[in-house]
């Protein structure tokens, strides 16, 4: 089991709980300078808050103290997604149909490791993204890094 599994397992019943999904969670740094981020959304969708963070960060803390997975200091950091949040798991494809996105493949997929434009869902394992007047069947499991883009129309969608 990994570090990150670990976490994770340590990590889940206590948002799942306190109704938050985990969006992304990370352990980055060197030795001297780590940073556990936990980055959340509510399960009923609705706007996160500075409270919904504090509290979730008040909740874990005594937890991941008891069970100790991180050798060293490290910070906690948690955190809402924002607006133009990152796209981590296959779902978020589909939720987020019809909104602009920014992919970065492992490899390449027709020639290109970047792609950005408009999110049709998703088929099968595929991420369906309209690039340049062309769908695209990106498979997920060759997304580096997924995040969507800041427009007018996104954050329209956020304000309502």
């Amino acid at each position: 089991m990994t570090l990150n599994d670990k976490l994770f397992e340590i990590i889940a019943p206590v948002c799942e709980k306190m109704g938050y999904d985990i969006v992304r969670l990370q352990l980055q740094g060197a030795n001297t300078r780590k940073v556990l981020q936990i980055m959340i959304e509510r399960k009923d969708r609705h706007p996160m808050t500075v409270d919904d963070c504090a509290n979730l960060s008040q909740a874990l803390s005594p937890v991941l103290d008891e069970q100790d997975p991180i050798e060293g200091n490290y910070t906690l950091e948690v955190s809402s997604p924002g607006i133009d949040r990152p796209l981590v798991k296959l779902d978020d494809f589909d939720r987020f149909k019809g909104f602009e996105a920014k992919i970065e493949c492992l490899s390449l997929i027709d020639g290109r490791k970047r792609f950005s434009g408009r999110l049709q869902g998703v088929e099968g394992c595929n991420v369906v993204l309209t690039f340049n007047g062309t769908d695209v069947l990106i498979p997920f499991d060759q997304i580096a890094k997924a995040k969507l883009v800041l427009t007018d129309d996104l954050l329209a969608a956020f304000a309502s």
